[in-house]
């Protein structure tokens, strides 16, 4: 398969990615199902790990790759495959702004799962919102579940949705990374395998 072939597949896989996430963190703003004040929503759900890292930046890696396939650059210096080899080499680029973004919303989530939801819990016979548990305790113990009283289901919905947005982000990681590799590929080879052959202009 040409590597500008092989890219757009890439980019096809990014985009409902993308979607998902930005989905799951907007779903974030709504502890539980429930809608709160904002100051009780958990500080991690505000930096946009979904939205900006997995989501918009996601976005134009994913654009670009699906490009890649229909780039008809005429060349330069009269060799045919000069502008595709420079549409490969530039999409590495891109790429890295997708590890960036995917990164970012990893390490947004894991950050977030570990710490737990903000709910309203009782501590010392008063009930105040914080966040009642510690360094990830609750992942392997759902009896202590219990401690948030409010959002209902909120542990439960914290939980799903940051596992959601890690697991997606760790597939964006790997899909861009492999485009990092495709695009060098494709750089030295002139997008397609039959170019290595010496025919630089086949598609």
């Amino acid at each position: 398969m040409c590597s500008g072939g092989f890219a757009k597949c890439l980019g096809i896989s990014l985009l409902p990615l993308a979607v998902v996430c930005v989905l799951c963190n907007i779903l974030l703003f709504f502890p539980g199902g429930k809608v709160v004040d904002s100051e009780h929503i958990t500080k991690e759900v505000w930096y946009f790990g979904g939205i900006l890292g997995s989501g918009v930046l996601m976005i134009f890696p994913a654009l670009v790759f699906l490009g890649l396939k229909n780039n008809d650059c005429c060349g330069c210096c009269g060799n045919e495959s000069c502008g595709r080899r420079f549409a490969m080499l530039s999409s590495i680029l891109f790429a890295a702004v997708g590890l960036v973004g995917a990164g970012y919303s990893v390490i947004v989530s894991a950050v977030a799962i570990n710490q737990g939801p903000q709910c309203l819990a009782e501590v010392n016979n008063t009930k105040i919102w914080t966040y009642p548990f510690n360094d990830g305790d609750y992942l392997t113990n759902s009896t202590i579940w219990s401690k948030c009283i409010e959002p209902a289901g909120v542990v439960s919905w914290h939980l799903s949705l940051f596992s959601v947005l890690l697991v997606m982000g760790l597939i964006q990681l790997v899909l861009c990374a492999v485009q990092v590799i495709n695009g060098l590929l494709g750089a030295l080879c002139g997008d397609c395998c039959g170019c290595c052959g010496g025919n630089d202009g086949a598609v």
